[in-house]
């Protein structure tokens, strides 16, 4: 019988990661997208930086930040007695930092294509900035962002190299997707690995699907504008 808790746990790490890089994505995308060049610059390649490293260097590095003897890692473990590697939800860590940069990058595209004019018509009715922010920019831009979580959580759902770094494998436990595959072709048991693969090609396909969609979507309304 097939243990289905590596789609579960997958499941789990990317909804719970893309809601952290959906908040922290739009939050970056906006005010990056309004800084000056200069600064916009620096800015982008060090939030895009996870998006070209390898995995296993970004996994490296949340190593030298949650390791369980170095700094955030070693300060939960003393004073709130809390590991934050070799768990389930060490993973999301991994997760959040390769998918920012796709939410981060799609949400800043959708914002610089704005029409800013929008905004200030906005502030000539007395309208708050949060009002704008929410009610006129959001949902102009909508498109372009729910593409980018889908983007985010397709991204988290695959993940591996900084996934097996930081949480390992341990079924039942940490078991991912990902890493489901890489250990059962290790044990040469490749019709459970295959068996993965598919459910795995399945969703990746589905996911493509409904951004395919939602391009197609944001392009219509693009003409009518």
């Amino acid at each position: 019988m097939m243990d289905w808790y590596p789609l579960w746990n997958s499941v789990r790490i990317a909804g719970i990661s893309t809601i952290i890089v959906f908040f922290s994505g739009i939050c970056a995308a906006y005010y990056v997208a309004k800084a000056p060049r200069l600064v916009k610059g620096a800015l982008d390649a060090l939030l895009t930086l996870p998006l070209v490293l390898p995995p296993t260097v970004v996994g490296y590095l949340l190593l030298l930040v949650l390791g369980p003897k170095r700094g955030l890692g070693a300060f939960a473990l003393e004073v709130f007695h809390v590991r934050l590697t070799m768990t389930w939800w060490s993973a999301v860590f991994a997760a959040a930092a390769v998918a920012f940069p796709l939410m981060y990058r799609t949400a800043r595209g959708a914002f610089e294509s704005f029409d800013e004019t929008l905004a200030y018509a906005g502030k000539t009715l007395g309208l708050s900035n949060s009002y704008i922010f929410w009610r006129i920019r959001m949902p102009v831009c909508r498109q372009g962002i729910l593409a980018g979580t889908v983007l985010s959580f397709a991204r988290a759902l695959g993940e591996y190299g900084a996934t097996s770094m930081i949480a390992g494998y341990i079924p039942g436990r940490t078991a991912t997707i990902a890493t489901a595959v890489y250990q059962f072709w290790r044990t040469n048991d490749d019709a459970a690995a295959l068996r993965w693969v598919l459910v795995n090609l399945g969703i990746s396909a589905a996911v493509l699907l409904v951004v395919n969609l939602l391009e197609r979507k944001n392009r219509e309304e693009r003409k009518w504008l």
